[in-house]
C-alpha cells in the first residue's frame, strides 16, 4: 500500500487519498479543521497552531475598557488580533495585568491627583444611573439592585473615585445585557403587534372601515417611532372610532327598519293568497250552487252574491296593492341609506383629521397639532416655527395639464416635503396650493434656512407628467410663535411674508 512508503516518498496527492481514506474510516466530518489534522498525520508533519481570532474577539467583548488606559489596550489588542501577532498578543495581556497591579503605569494616571468625586459630578452620575431605570424591566432584580446600591452611594459626601470607578464599571456592564434585553423585547412586541394589525386588515373584507384604523396602526409601529407620531395616530383613531361608531350605529337602525319592512311584506303577501283563497272557494260554491238552480229566481241572489264578493275583493287587491307599493318605495329609500352609510363608512378613516387627497393634516388635524406643539414649546421653553407656503403658478399648471395633473403636482410636493423635512415635522393643508409646516425646536433663522433647502430639493426632483417635466416652486413665509399670542398670529404674519414673498418674484422665503 501507499501508505507504507516512507513521508518523503509520498506525493502530494498520494497524502490527499490517504487522507479521504482515514476520513470515511473514522467517520469524521469533512470540515477543514479535520482533513488538515488526518493531512499532518499521513504526511508525518505538523504545521503551526492556528491562531485563535474569534475566541479572542469574544474576550474583547467583555474585557473592561472605562478607563483611558484600559481602552488603549484594547486597541492594542484588536490589532495584535488582526495581525496575528503573538508577541503583541503577549505585550497586551502583560499590558492589562499592570493596569491592576501599578495604575501609575498608565501616563494619563500620573496627571489625575481626584481621589474623590465632586459633588455635582457625582449628584449628576446619581441621577444619570436613577433616569435609567424606568426604560428596564422588572425582571432584571439584580440591575435594579445594582442601580439602587450605586445611587445611595454616589449621593454619600465625598465617594472615592476607585470604588466609584469599580461600581460603575460592575453597574455598565450589567446594563449593556438588560439594554439588550430591552431592545429586542420591543423589536419582538413590535413585531407581533404589526402582525396583529395585518391580520386585522387581511380578515376584514367586508368590513372596509377597518382598513383605516389597520393601515394607520401599521405606520405608527414602524421604526423609527416618536411620540409625536403616536400623539397623532391616537388622536386620528380616537376620531375614526367615535364617528365609525356613530355609523354603524345608523346602518344597524336602518337595517332593522329593513327587516321590519319585509316582514310586512311577507305578512301582506300571506293576506292577499288568503283573500285570493277564500274568493276561489267563494266563486266554486256560487258556480255549484248556479248549476243546481232551476228557476230564475233562484240565480239572481247568487250573482248578487257573486258581484259582491268580486267587489270586496277588488277593493282589497287595490289596498293591498297600494301597501305594497308603499312598502316597495320604503324599502328602496331604506336600501339607499344603508348604502349611503356603508359609503360614509368607508371614508370615515380618511376624512378624521387629514386631507384626503394629499393625506396631510386639514384644519382641524392642524388645531389640535398646533396646540399640542405650542404646549410642549412653552413647557420645554424650545422655539416653535411655523411656514406658510403656497405653490407658485398652481393655475398655469391646472389650465395647461388639466386637475387631475395638479392634483399629482400637490401629492408630489407632498412627498418631496415629507423626504426632505425632520420626522418630528408635520404638513398641514390650508387650502387649495397652500399648506403649513409645524417647525418644532426651530428658531426663526434656521426654519427659513429649513424651507430653503426644501426649495433646492424641489428643484432637483421634477415633477413628470406624460413623459413632461413640470419644474414646482413655492414662495413661503416663515414666522416664529411669541408669547401669548397663539398659532393664529404666527399664521397671520406668515402669510404676509409668504405674500411679500410672492410679490418679489416667487420662489423665495421670507421671514415674517
Amino acid at each position: 500500500m501507499d501508505s507504507a512508503k516512507p513521508p518523503s516518498a509520498q506525493s502530494p496527492s498520494d497524502i490527499a487519498r490517504e487522507t479521504l481514506k482515514l476520513l470515511a474510516a473514522r467517520r469524521l466530518p469533512p470540515s477543514p479543521e479535520n482533513y488538515q489534522a488526518l493531512y499532518e498525520e499521513v504526511a508525518g508533519i505538523r504545521s503551526a497552531p492556528l491562531f485563535p481570532a474569534t475566541q479572542l474577539r469574544q474576550i474583547m467583548r467583555v474585557i473592561p475598557c472605562q478607563t483611558p488606559g484600559q481602552q488603549r489596550q484594547l486597541k492594542l489588542l484588536e490589532k495584535a488580533i488582526e495581525q496575528q501577532d503573538w508577541p503583541m498578543l503577549q505585550n497586551v495581556f502583560v499590558g492589562y495585568a499592570n493596569l491592576g497591579l501599578s495604575p501609575a503605569a498608565a501616563p494619563q494616571a500620573t496627571s489625575i491627583s481626584i481621589t474623590h468625586l465632586p459633588p455635582i459630578l457625582a449628584q449628576n452620575l446619581a441621577r444619570l444611573v436613577e433616569n435609567t431605570l424606568p426604560a428596564l424591566s422588572e425582571d432584571d432584580a439584580r440591575v435594579h439592585e445594582q442601580a439602587k446600591q450605586l445611587s445611595l452611594f454616589l449621593r454619600e459626601p465625598n465617594p472615592p473615585v476607585p470604588l466609584t470607578e469599580q461600581m460603575l464599571g460592575n453597574y455598565s456592564y450589567r446594563l449593556s445585557f438588560a439594554a439588550e434585553d430591552q431592545a429586542a423585547i420591543r423589536q419582538g412586541l413590535l413585531g407581533l403587534l404589526r402582525l396583529i394589525f395585518e391580520n386585522i386588515s387581511a380578515l376584514s373584507m367586508d368590513e372596509p372601515w377597518l382598513h383605516g384604523q389597520a393601515e394607520a396602526l401599521l405606520a405608527a409601529s414602524t421604526p423609527p417611532l416618536t411620540l409625536r407620531r403616536l400623539d397623532d395616530v391616537q388622536q386620528r383613531l380616537r376620531d375614526v372610532i367615535f364617528k365609525q361608531s356613530e355609523a354603524k350605529e345608523r346602518s344597524a337602525q336602518a337595517q332593522t327598519q329593513m327587516r321590519e319592512l319585509l316582514a310586512t311584506f311577507i305578512e301582506g303577501l300571506a293576506q292577499m293568497d288568503e283573500s285570493s283563497s277564500n274568493y276561489n272557494e267563494k266563486m266554486e260554491d256560487c258556480a255549484a250552487r248556479i248549476g243546481q238552480a232551476t228557476q230564475l229566481q233562484d240565480i239572481m241572489p247568487l250573482l248578487e252574491e257573486v258581484i259582491a264578493s268580486t267587489r270586496a275583493m277588488a277593493l282589497s287587491s287595490r289596498m293591498a296593492r297600494a301597501e305594497l307599493q308603499d312598502l316597495r318605495e320604503r324599502a328602496e329609500a331604506t336600501h339607499a341609506e344603508i348604502e349611503q352609510l356603508r359609503r360614509d363608512l368607508d371614508h370615515a378613516s380618511t376624512q378624521a383629521r387629514h386631507d384626503p387627497l394629499t393625506g396631510t393634516l386639514n384644519r382641524k388635524g392642524l388645531d389640535e397639532a398646533m396646540e399640542r406643539e405650542i404646549a410642549r414649546a412653552r413647557r420645554q421653553d424650545t422655539p416653535l416655527c411655523v411656514a406658510l407656503l403656497d405653490v407658485d403658478n398652481f393655475k398655469s399648471i391646472n389650465d395647461r395639464l388639466g386637475h387631475d395633473a395638479g392634483d399629482e403636482a400637490l401629492k408630489h410636493l407632498v412627498q418631496v416635503t415629507r423626504e426632505v423635512m425632520r420626522p418630528q415635522d408635520q404638513l398641514a393643508r390650508h387650502g387649495g396650493e397652500e399648506f403649513v409646516l409645524i417647525l418644532p425646536d426651530t428658531a426663526l433663522a434656521e426654519g427659513v434656512k429649513a424651507m430653503e433647502r426644501l426649495q433646492r430639493e424641489l428643484t432637483k426632483r421634477y415633477f413628470l407628467q406624460e413623459q413632461e417635466r413640470v419644474l414646482i416652486t413655492f414662495s413661503a413665509g416663515v414666522a416664529q410663535v411669541e408669547g401669548d399670542n397663539g398659532y393664529a398670529d404666527a399664521i397671520r404674519r406668515a402669510d404676509q411674508g409668504m405674500y411679500l414673498a410672492k410679490r418679489s418674484g416667487k420662489n423665495r422665503v421670507l421671514a415674517a
